[in-house]
């Protein structure tokens, strides 16, 4: 009797752990790969983020500025119009994130007038 509890106990463990495993397995491929954003505050630390999505709001981002100055509502309002059908989550929220990280990079900056714009920085 105890040995069949025992059996049991150890089978439903062994499925137990495999499942977790299996789960653990699944989160790490669908997540894929991911890079640490910047922030232009060497003092704040921004997120981690996916890669793929890094890129394509980086692309847009840029295309966006090589086009002109826009102010910050002009340039997230533009990205999310060019991103909005193709993108899976928050655009604005990736595009303020990447934002930074591409100040942080030296890649953008903001313009000394009232109100801010964006710009390449050459």
């Amino acid at each position: 009797m105890i040995f069949s509890f025992l059996f049991v106990i150890c089978k439903i463990m062994m499925v137990s752990s495999q499942n977790y495993f299996v789960s653990l397995i699944k989160a790490n491929t669908m997540k894929g790969e991911t890079i640490q954003t910047l922030h232009p505050d060497p003092n704040k630390i921004n997120k981690k983020i996916s890669l793929e999505k890094y890129e394509l709001i980086k692309k847009e981002i840029l295309a966006i500025l090589s086009e002109g100055q826009p102010t910050h509502t002009e340039l997230m309002e533009t990205l999310y119009q060019n991103v909005k059908d193709t993108f899976d989550g928050g655009v604005q929220w990736y595009g303020e994130t990447v934002k930074l990280d591409l100040e942080a990079r030296g890649m953008i900056d903001r313009t000394k007038t009232k109100p801010e714009r964006y710009r390449l920085v050459p």
